[in-house]
């Protein structure tokens, strides 16, 4: 799978400054007295001290010897332009740019030496998160309801408060047959828990009948 390489003008305007510069320091060096190979590690040297007072730059912008650095390589390589653009007779360099060009790889390595072994500012620490103390959760548990009878069929509706007739006496109020019969069965499971025989008050409470016809039931149960 290839990769598409992009192309644009601060590249390209890249590349042709580099490589004009290159050469126009190359053609300082020659004439300068410095030929072969010597011609071309000018302009190598010069560029590497830029690129390594750059970088230096970009990790600590309060270092002044990087900006100081970047400084020297950049008028080192602005004055070649300058000067194989017409400012200098190329065959006749004077002696003061011969001499500068003579000691420029000694000034070029003590400046790459110093930046490379520069301090770097070791990074802040970031600050440890707080722990905030959980909350303590009470939780209420809600009383637990009370059993409930079941409710007793049928029901009727308590009437006016009557005196209970004498238990000897006949019953005066007609009993249904189906209600007879339940209060039989709850009369017998009261029998059974407590193991008296139920009483006409009792029988009222739990069939929730007037006392007239409780008092007639409790007769037919004796």
């Amino acid at each position: 799978m290839f990769r598409t390489l992009r192309f644009d003008a601060v590249l390209i305007q890249a590349v042709i400054a580099g490589a004009l510069s290159f050469s126009h320091l190359h053609d300082l060096a020659q004439a300068a007295g410095q030929d072969g190979w010597k011609a071309w590690a000018y302009p190598v040297s010069v560029d590497l001290l830029l690129v390594a007072a750059w970088r230096r730059m970009r990790a600590d912008g309060g270092n002044h010897d990087a900006w100081l650095w970047f400084a020297i390589a950049l008028v080192a390589s602005l004055g070649a332009n300058v000067a194989t653009a017409g400012m200098l007779d190329m065959n006749n360099v004077p002696p003061w740019l011969r001499i500068l060009v003579a000691g420029w790889p000694a000034l070029a390595f003590l400046g790459g030496t110093l930046l490379a072994h520069a301090h770097t500012p070791a990074p802040k620490p970031e600050p440890e998160p707080v722990e905030e103390p959980e909350p303590e959760l009470t939780v209420e548990r809600a009383p637990e309801p009370a059993p409930e009878l079941p409710p007793a069929t049928p029901e009727f509706e308590e009437g006016p408060p009557a005196l209970p007739e004498p238990a000897s006496s006949a019953p005066a109020v007609p009993v249904p047959p189906a209600l007879l019969d339940h209060a039989r069965k709850i009369a017998d499971a009261h029998h059974a828990q407590t193991g008296a025989p139920i009483d006409a008050e009792t029988l009222r409470s739990r069939l929730g009948i007037p006392p007239a016809l409780a008092d007639s039931i409790a007769f037919q149960l004796t």
